[in-house]
Protein backbone atom coordinates (compact mmCIF):
# COMPACT_ATOMS: atom_id res chain seq x y z
CA UNK A 1 0.00 0.00 0.00
CA UNK A 2 0.87 3.57 -0.65
CA UNK A 3 2.34 5.35 2.69
CA UNK A 4 0.53 8.02 3.94
CA UNK A 5 2.32 10.78 2.75
CA UNK A 6 2.72 9.75 -0.98
CA UNK A 7 -1.08 8.75 -0.35
CA UNK A 8 -0.82 12.76 0.23
CA UNK A 9 0.86 13.66 -2.92
CA UNK A 10 -1.18 11.74 -4.75
CA UNK A 11 -4.42 13.31 -3.77
CA UNK A 12 -2.63 16.64 -4.35
CA UNK A 13 -1.80 15.94 -7.95
CA UNK A 14 -5.17 14.61 -8.56
CA UNK A 15 -6.81 17.96 -7.30
CA UNK A 16 -4.37 20.15 -9.22
CA UNK A 17 -5.16 18.21 -12.34
CA UNK A 18 -8.57 17.99 -11.74
CA UNK A 19 -8.94 22.02 -11.54
CA UNK A 20 -6.71 22.49 -14.83
CA UNK A 21 -9.56 20.01 -16.69
CA UNK A 22 -12.74 21.46 -14.74
CA UNK A 23 -10.93 25.22 -16.28
CA UNK A 24 -10.30 23.97 -19.81
CA UNK A 25 -14.38 22.57 -19.53
CA UNK A 26 -15.50 25.88 -18.49
CA UNK A 27 -13.40 28.46 -20.54
CA UNK A 28 -14.12 26.03 -24.09
CA UNK A 29 -17.40 24.03 -22.75
CA UNK A 30 -15.77 21.03 -24.30
CA UNK A 31 -16.74 17.30 -23.58
CA UNK A 32 -13.31 15.75 -24.09
CA UNK A 33 -12.11 18.25 -20.93
CA UNK A 34 -14.99 16.79 -18.65
CA UNK A 35 -14.66 13.45 -20.34
CA UNK A 36 -11.40 13.20 -19.26
CA UNK A 37 -11.87 14.52 -15.64
CA UNK A 38 -14.45 11.62 -15.38
CA UNK A 39 -11.64 9.21 -16.21
CA UNK A 40 -8.95 10.62 -14.32
CA UNK A 41 -11.97 10.66 -11.02
CA UNK A 42 -12.51 6.49 -12.14
CA UNK A 43 -8.52 6.27 -12.52
CA UNK A 44 -7.81 7.61 -9.13
CA UNK A 45 -10.82 5.95 -7.18
CA UNK A 46 -9.87 2.57 -8.16
CA UNK A 47 -5.99 3.25 -7.49
CA UNK A 48 -7.24 4.29 -4.00
CA UNK A 49 -9.99 1.23 -3.47
CA UNK A 50 -7.38 -1.36 -4.64
CA UNK A 51 -4.23 0.24 -2.34
CA UNK A 52 -7.04 0.22 1.08
CA UNK A 53 -4.47 -2.09 3.51
CA UNK A 54 -6.24 -4.54 5.70
CA UNK A 55 -5.06 -4.52 9.49
CA UNK A 56 -4.61 -6.31 12.35
CA UNK A 57 -4.57 -3.61 14.76
CA UNK A 58 -7.78 -2.06 15.16
CA UNK A 59 -10.08 -1.91 18.01
CA UNK A 60 -11.49 -5.40 17.62
CA UNK A 61 -14.52 -6.66 19.50
CA UNK A 62 -13.64 -8.81 22.25
CA UNK A 63 -14.91 -12.41 20.44
CA UNK A 64 -12.35 -11.85 17.62
CA UNK A 65 -9.95 -9.56 18.89
CA UNK A 66 -7.57 -12.55 19.72
CA UNK A 67 -6.41 -14.45 16.76
CA UNK A 68 -5.90 -18.23 16.74
CA UNK A 69 -2.54 -19.98 15.35
CA UNK A 70 -1.14 -23.41 14.76
CA UNK A 71 1.73 -25.75 15.01
CA UNK A 72 2.15 -28.50 12.70
CA UNK A 73 5.00 -31.24 13.24
CA UNK A 74 4.10 -34.06 11.37
CA UNK A 75 1.19 -35.85 12.38
CA UNK A 76 0.99 -33.44 15.86
CA UNK A 77 -0.67 -30.39 15.56
CA UNK A 78 -1.41 -27.39 18.37
CA UNK A 79 -4.12 -24.93 17.90
CA UNK A 80 -3.43 -22.10 19.96
CA UNK A 81 -6.43 -19.63 21.06
CA UNK A 82 -9.34 -22.13 20.41
CA UNK A 83 -12.42 -20.03 21.68
CA UNK A 84 -15.00 -21.06 24.28
CA UNK A 85 -16.63 -18.44 25.87
CA UNK A 86 -19.50 -18.64 28.49
CA UNK A 87 -22.23 -17.06 27.88
CA UNK A 88 -25.38 -15.32 29.34
CA UNK A 89 -26.84 -13.83 26.63
CA UNK A 90 -25.87 -13.19 22.70
CA UNK A 91 -23.56 -10.02 23.96
CA UNK A 92 -22.94 -10.98 27.71
CA UNK A 93 -20.24 -13.25 27.70
CA UNK A 94 -16.93 -14.48 29.36
CA UNK A 95 -14.03 -14.77 27.16
CA UNK A 96 -12.06 -17.59 27.24
CA UNK A 97 -9.63 -19.68 25.02
CA UNK A 98 -7.38 -22.65 25.49
CA UNK A 99 -4.66 -24.56 23.58
CA UNK A 100 -4.82 -28.02 22.78
CA UNK A 101 -2.91 -30.56 20.65
CA UNK A 102 -4.47 -33.25 17.83
CA UNK A 103 -3.44 -36.04 16.15
CA UNK A 104 -3.91 -36.18 12.57
CA UNK A 105 -4.42 -39.72 12.67
CA UNK A 106 -7.47 -39.60 15.06
CA UNK A 107 -9.18 -37.32 13.00
CA UNK A 108 -12.42 -39.20 11.96
CA UNK A 109 -15.03 -36.92 10.78
CA UNK A 110 -15.79 -33.58 9.12
CA UNK A 111 -19.36 -32.21 9.39
CA UNK A 112 -20.89 -29.38 8.12
CA UNK A 113 -23.22 -26.47 10.14
CA UNK A 114 -25.76 -24.55 7.75
CA UNK A 115 -27.11 -21.78 9.97
CA UNK A 116 -30.15 -19.56 8.26
CA UNK A 117 -30.97 -16.46 10.11
CA UNK A 118 -33.71 -15.23 7.60
CA UNK A 119 -34.06 -16.14 3.52
CA UNK A 120 -33.83 -19.53 3.11
CA UNK A 121 -31.66 -18.86 0.47
CA UNK A 122 -28.39 -17.46 2.19
CA UNK A 123 -26.91 -19.65 5.08
CA UNK A 124 -24.02 -19.44 6.85
CA UNK A 125 -21.74 -22.49 7.30
CA UNK A 126 -19.31 -23.83 9.68
CA UNK A 127 -17.05 -27.53 9.02
CA UNK A 128 -16.13 -28.82 12.12
CA UNK A 129 -13.81 -31.83 12.66
CA UNK A 130 -14.30 -35.09 14.82
CA UNK A 131 -11.52 -36.43 16.73
CA UNK A 132 -11.61 -39.91 18.21
CA UNK A 133 -11.46 -39.08 21.98
CA UNK A 134 -14.81 -37.15 21.16
CA UNK A 135 -13.22 -33.45 20.92
CA UNK A 136 -14.72 -31.44 17.77
CA UNK A 137 -12.79 -28.34 16.40
CA UNK A 138 -14.93 -26.23 14.23
CA UNK A 139 -14.03 -23.41 12.04
CA UNK A 140 -16.39 -20.37 10.87
CA UNK A 141 -15.05 -18.13 8.73
CA UNK A 142 -16.57 -14.59 9.97
CA UNK A 143 -16.68 -10.74 9.39
CA UNK A 144 -13.59 -9.73 12.13
CA UNK A 145 -16.23 -6.31 13.94
CA UNK A 146 -14.68 -3.30 15.68
CA UNK A 147 -16.27 -2.15 18.57
CA UNK A 148 -19.27 -0.68 17.98
CA UNK A 149 -19.72 -1.70 14.61
CA UNK A 150 -22.38 -4.19 13.30
CA UNK A 151 -22.57 -6.73 10.16
CA UNK A 152 -24.27 -5.30 7.24
CA UNK A 153 -24.55 -7.51 4.11
CA UNK A 154 -23.90 -4.09 1.97
CA UNK A 155 -20.40 -3.63 3.57
CA UNK A 156 -19.48 -6.88 3.06
CA UNK A 157 -18.85 -5.80 -0.58
CA UNK A 158 -16.85 -2.08 -0.02
CA UNK A 159 -14.02 -3.38 2.30
CA UNK A 160 -15.62 -2.27 5.67
CA UNK A 161 -14.88 -5.57 7.16
CA UNK A 162 -11.43 -7.92 7.66
CA UNK A 163 -11.79 -11.33 7.71
CA UNK A 164 -11.67 -13.68 10.66
CA UNK A 165 -11.46 -17.67 10.74
CA UNK A 166 -12.77 -18.37 14.33
CA UNK A 167 -11.91 -21.64 15.96
CA UNK A 168 -14.01 -22.96 18.67
CA UNK A 169 -15.40 -25.35 20.85
CA UNK A 170 -18.94 -26.74 19.49
CA UNK A 171 -20.08 -25.34 23.13
CA UNK A 172 -19.25 -21.42 22.10
CA UNK A 173 -20.16 -21.80 17.86
CA UNK A 174 -22.71 -24.10 18.04
CA UNK A 175 -24.75 -22.96 21.11
CA UNK A 176 -24.18 -19.10 20.21
CA UNK A 177 -26.70 -19.97 17.37
CA UNK A 178 -28.73 -22.62 18.78
CA UNK A 179 -29.07 -20.78 22.37
CA UNK A 180 -28.96 -17.50 22.34
CA UNK A 181 -29.73 -15.96 19.01
CA UNK A 182 -32.95 -14.99 18.47
CA UNK A 183 -34.39 -16.78 14.65
CA UNK A 184 -31.54 -18.82 13.46
CA UNK A 185 -32.39 -22.60 12.60
CA UNK A 186 -28.97 -24.70 12.38
CA UNK A 187 -28.69 -27.81 10.87
CA UNK A 188 -25.99 -30.32 11.27
CA UNK A 189 -25.31 -32.66 8.06
CA UNK A 190 -22.54 -35.42 8.65
CA UNK A 191 -19.88 -35.62 5.92
CA UNK A 192 -19.28 -38.57 3.71
CA UNK A 193 -15.99 -37.94 2.78
CA UNK A 194 -12.60 -40.08 2.85
CA UNK A 195 -10.17 -39.49 5.98
CA UNK A 196 -7.39 -38.58 4.18
CA UNK A 197 -9.17 -36.05 2.23
CA UNK A 198 -10.79 -34.84 5.75
CA UNK A 199 -7.08 -34.20 6.84
CA UNK A 200 -5.90 -32.19 4.32
CA UNK A 201 -8.62 -29.88 4.47
CA UNK A 202 -7.92 -29.70 8.22
CA UNK A 203 -4.51 -28.76 7.43
CA UNK A 204 -5.23 -26.65 4.38
CA UNK A 205 -7.60 -24.56 6.93
CA UNK A 206 -4.85 -24.06 9.81
CA UNK A 207 -2.12 -22.44 6.89
CA UNK A 208 -4.90 -20.19 5.79
CA UNK A 209 -5.17 -18.96 9.92
CA UNK A 210 -1.32 -18.73 10.20
CA UNK A 211 -1.55 -16.57 7.04
CA UNK A 212 -4.33 -14.26 8.36
CA UNK A 213 -2.64 -13.82 11.52
CA UNK A 214 0.86 -12.25 9.76
CA UNK A 215 -1.14 -10.86 6.75
CA UNK A 216 -4.48 -9.73 7.30
CA UNK A 217 -7.33 -9.74 4.42
CA UNK A 218 -10.44 -8.07 3.86
CA UNK A 219 -13.87 -10.09 3.95
CA UNK A 220 -14.93 -9.93 0.58
CA UNK A 221 -18.82 -10.96 0.26
CA UNK A 222 -19.08 -12.10 -3.39
CA UNK A 223 -15.23 -14.22 -3.48
CA UNK A 224 -14.21 -14.63 0.57
CA UNK A 225 -17.21 -15.42 2.12
CA UNK A 226 -17.73 -18.73 4.71
CA UNK A 227 -18.80 -20.54 1.86
CA UNK A 228 -16.48 -19.91 -0.96
CA UNK A 229 -13.60 -20.47 1.65
CA UNK A 230 -15.09 -23.81 2.06
CA UNK A 231 -14.65 -24.35 -1.55
CA UNK A 232 -11.20 -22.94 -1.30
CA UNK A 233 -9.57 -25.31 0.97
CA UNK A 234 -11.98 -28.44 -0.52
CA UNK A 235 -11.21 -27.85 -4.23
CA UNK A 236 -7.71 -28.78 -4.58
CA UNK A 237 -8.10 -32.29 -3.19
CA UNK A 238 -11.72 -32.81 -4.03
CA UNK A 239 -11.92 -34.63 -7.54
CA UNK A 240 -15.56 -33.27 -7.98
CA UNK A 241 -15.07 -29.20 -7.51
CA UNK A 242 -17.51 -28.49 -10.23
CA UNK A 243 -18.55 -24.95 -9.54
CA UNK A 244 -22.36 -24.86 -8.64
CA UNK A 245 -24.62 -22.16 -8.17
CA UNK A 246 -25.74 -23.07 -4.79
CA UNK A 247 -22.12 -22.79 -3.79
CA UNK A 248 -23.36 -18.54 -4.25
CA UNK A 249 -26.60 -19.04 -2.87
CA UNK A 250 -25.33 -21.77 -0.08
CA UNK A 251 -29.12 -21.97 1.10
CA UNK A 252 -29.44 -25.10 -1.16
CA UNK A 253 -25.51 -26.34 -0.48
CA UNK A 254 -27.20 -29.50 1.50
CA UNK A 255 -29.37 -30.34 -1.16
CA UNK A 256 -25.60 -30.47 -3.92
CA UNK A 257 -24.54 -32.12 -1.40
CA UNK A 258 -26.73 -35.02 -1.11
CA UNK A 259 -26.78 -34.65 -4.80
CA UNK A 260 -23.42 -35.74 -5.10
CA UNK A 261 -23.60 -38.42 -2.23
CA UNK A 262 -21.68 -36.38 0.22
CA UNK A 263 -24.38 -36.80 2.77
CA UNK A 264 -26.33 -39.69 3.60
CA UNK A 265 -28.63 -40.70 1.55
CA UNK A 266 -30.59 -43.29 3.38
CA UNK A 267 -33.62 -41.04 3.88
CA UNK A 268 -34.95 -38.64 1.14
CA UNK A 269 -33.28 -35.13 1.65
CA UNK A 270 -36.36 -33.53 2.87
CA UNK A 271 -37.04 -35.98 5.54
CA UNK A 272 -32.50 -35.46 6.06
CA UNK A 273 -33.23 -31.91 6.86
CA UNK A 274 -35.90 -32.26 8.74
CA UNK A 275 -33.81 -34.59 11.14
CA UNK A 276 -30.67 -32.15 10.88
CA UNK A 277 -31.93 -29.55 12.58
CA UNK A 278 -30.61 -29.06 15.90
CA UNK A 279 -31.95 -26.10 17.39
CA UNK A 280 -34.61 -27.93 20.09
CA UNK A 281 -31.74 -30.57 20.63
CA UNK A 282 -29.13 -28.41 21.36
CA UNK A 283 -31.35 -26.11 24.10
CA UNK A 284 -32.54 -29.37 25.81
CA UNK A 285 -28.48 -30.29 26.56
CA UNK A 286 -27.06 -27.16 27.52
CA UNK A 287 -23.76 -26.29 28.34
CA UNK A 288 -22.51 -29.59 29.27
CA UNK A 289 -18.96 -31.36 28.45
CA UNK A 290 -20.60 -34.12 26.23
CA UNK A 291 -22.25 -31.50 24.06
CA UNK A 292 -20.74 -32.28 21.05
CA UNK A 293 -22.11 -35.86 21.21
CA UNK A 294 -25.48 -35.17 22.29
CA UNK A 295 -26.35 -32.95 19.34
CA UNK A 296 -25.31 -35.98 16.83
CA UNK A 297 -26.92 -38.83 18.87
CA UNK A 298 -30.05 -39.93 16.43
CA UNK A 299 -28.45 -37.91 13.21
CA UNK A 300 -27.98 -40.14 10.17
CA UNK A 301 -24.22 -41.02 9.93
CA UNK A 302 -21.56 -39.74 7.67
CA UNK A 303 -17.92 -40.80 7.25
CA UNK A 304 -17.65 -44.31 9.58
Amino acid sequence: PLPDALGGIAGGLFALAALVLIGAGLRKGKRRAWGAFVALFALVFTAWWLLIPPSNTRNWQPDVAVLPWAEVSGDRVTVHNIRNCDYRTETDFTIRHYDREFDLQELKSVDLFLIYWGSPHIAHTMLSFGFADGNYLCFSVETRKEIGEDYSAVKGFFKQFELTYVIADERDLVRLRTNFRKGEDVYLYRLIVPIDFARKVFLDYLREVNNLKDRPEWYRAIISNCTTTIRRHTAPFNPDARFDWRIIVNGYADEMLYERGMLNRSLPFAELKKQSLINKRAQRIGNVPEFSQLIRGGLPGGTP
